[in-house]
């Protein structure tokens, strides 16, 4: 009898160890991994999906939800996000979240590619059309027969991953050439998506059980309770996607152009030119990304160069507000494209950097020209124009008593008699040259004649004092 008790003990435990063991087991495999996509699509994005779902098929998990949010991106992007998805192994939910969220252009591909499509209350989708972009950062004008390919070979992208998951190809065809956009019970209703869920709890209890088509084969989802692993972005991920943004690249751009302008107009600085062309190959790295319109950068790039050449040839400002102009007028062609919403500057921020751009050029004009004006206060150029007396008579040579000092001095007017008034107009060596000190004479500014000589050394004299 107690043998069979002991019997009975070991056999529960050994039931309970397997149990627990099972629980264990299933539990490892019951993980959903959370990929958040919320922005514009880029190459930096497109990398951050490919790790993600490379992490959750490395660890078994069930599947993985693209939680998104774009108005749209690059179409290169978005193809490879497109083929990441049909070939993993395991399902891909794309999830249009949170509600006003909204699925365009790119998103709608990348909508359609997912195993199982779902949208939460209050979201939309659409507005697929496909615009060329030119070099020039624009939409390009095309003839009928290119229109009419670019528009063909987006219809067929798009009909094929309708077709492959079941969903309305017609709609989808709808998107890519008349722009239609739809709500999220809209999109339900017509088959666009496969359902509809107010949370992300909601919409892996919906798809639980589920039968889906991978690379690998079928695969039946069981998602019901999983473990949501969320995948986030690295350092390195986020700040190249920040570096995306347009507003950031615009913004970059125009600090670096700064930072070289202030090095070349002020060689030696060092920091200056070192800031500045970080933060230049920064905004062109952020450029490379974008549709942008390269003659707004060489609108602004010249700008700066006009900038540059009004400190050392004096044009009373015409240099400036030319640059000013160019600037302007470079900062809203450098991405404005109207076919794609996501790249596109804010005006705001265009008219700050370019009123702040314009504020500080003004400033320098306006020192510049007040170093011009000013009247040496040491060295012999500070004698040039100063009043003196003849002690001993010009002839042409002789003496003259300026400032306190006597001085050796030739007459470049014929003889002066000894106790004429006399005005410096230059400096030979240790002789002053004088004229004559007329009525009209007195009476003119005396760096009049003084500003051309001082000119050439009013910059570096400028940026010495500041």
């Amino acid at each position: 009898m107690r043998n069979l008790r002991q019997g009975i003990v070991a056999l529960a435990i050994w039931l309970f160890g397997l149990s627990l063991l099972a629980q264990q087991t299933a539990a490892a495999g019951e993980r959903v991994y959370l990929l958040e996509v919320d922005g514009a699509i880029t190459p930096v994005m497109a990398d951050y999906v490919a790790r993600g779902i490379d992490a959750a098929v490395a660890n078994g998990a069930e599947a993985v939800v693209i939680r998104l949010d774009t108005p749209g991106g690059l179409s290169s992007a978005m193809d490879d996000i497109v083929q990441d998805i049909l070939q993993s192994p395991i399902p891909v939910i794309v999830y249009v979240a949170p509600q006003g969220a909204r699925a365009a252009s790119a998103g709608v591909f990348i909508t359609y590619a997912a195993h199982i499509a779902a949208m939460a209350p209050a979201t939309n989708i659409g507005s697929a059309s496909p615009v060329l972009i030119g070099q020039d950062g624009q939409p390009t004008q095309t003839d009928d027969t290119m229109q009419r390919k670019l528009v063909n070979d987006a219809v067929a992208k798009i009909r094929s991953l309708a077709e492959r998951h079941g969903r309305n190809a017609d709609w989808a065809e709808q998107a890519v050439r008349e722009a239609v956009n739809i709500t999220a019970d809209e999109a339900a209703a017509l088959g666009v998506v496969d359902l509809v869920a107010p949370s992300l709890d909601a919409l892996l209890d919906a798809v639980d059980g589920r039968t889906v088509s991978t690379s690998a084969g079928s695969v039946t989802l069981r998602t019901r309770d999983a473990e949501i692993v969320t995948v986030d972005m690295t350092v390195l991920e986020r700040f190249f996607q920040i570096l995306s943004d347009p507003n950031i690249a615009y913004i970059l751009l125009s600090l670096g152009m700064l930072g070289i302008f202030f090095e070349l107009a002020n060689p030696g600085s060092i920091l200056p030119g070192v800031l500045g062309g970080i933060l230049l190959l920064l905004g062109l790295y952020a450029l490379g990304t974008l549709d942008v319109n390269w003659t707004g950068v060489l609108l602004m790039a010249f700008a700066f160069l006009l900038f540059l050449i009004d400190l050392y040839v004096p044009t009373h400002g015409v240099l400036t507000l030319g640059g000013i102009v160019s600037f302007a007028l470079g900062s809203l062609l450098l991405l404005q494209s109207p076919a794609n919403p996501a790249f596109q500057l804010s005006r705001a921020v265009v008219i700050a950097v370019t009123g702040t751009v314009a504020a500080v050029f003004l400033v320098l004009v306006y020192l510049v020209a007040r170093a011009h004006a000013r009247r040496p206060a040491t060295g012999k150029e500070a004698l040039i124009g100063a009043r003196a007396v003849a002690r001993r008579a010009l002839e042409p040579e002789g003496m003259v008593f300026v400032e306190g000092e006597l001085w050796r001095a030739r007459s470049l007017s014929g003889p002066i008699p000894a106790g004429q008034a006399v005005r410096v107009v230059g400096v030979e060596g240790l002789v002053l040259l004088v004229e004559p000190l007329t009525e009209e004479a007195a009476t003119e500014p005396a760096q009049a004649k003084t500003a051309p000589a001082r000119r050439r050394g009013a910059l570096a004299a400028l940026f010495r004092r500041t």
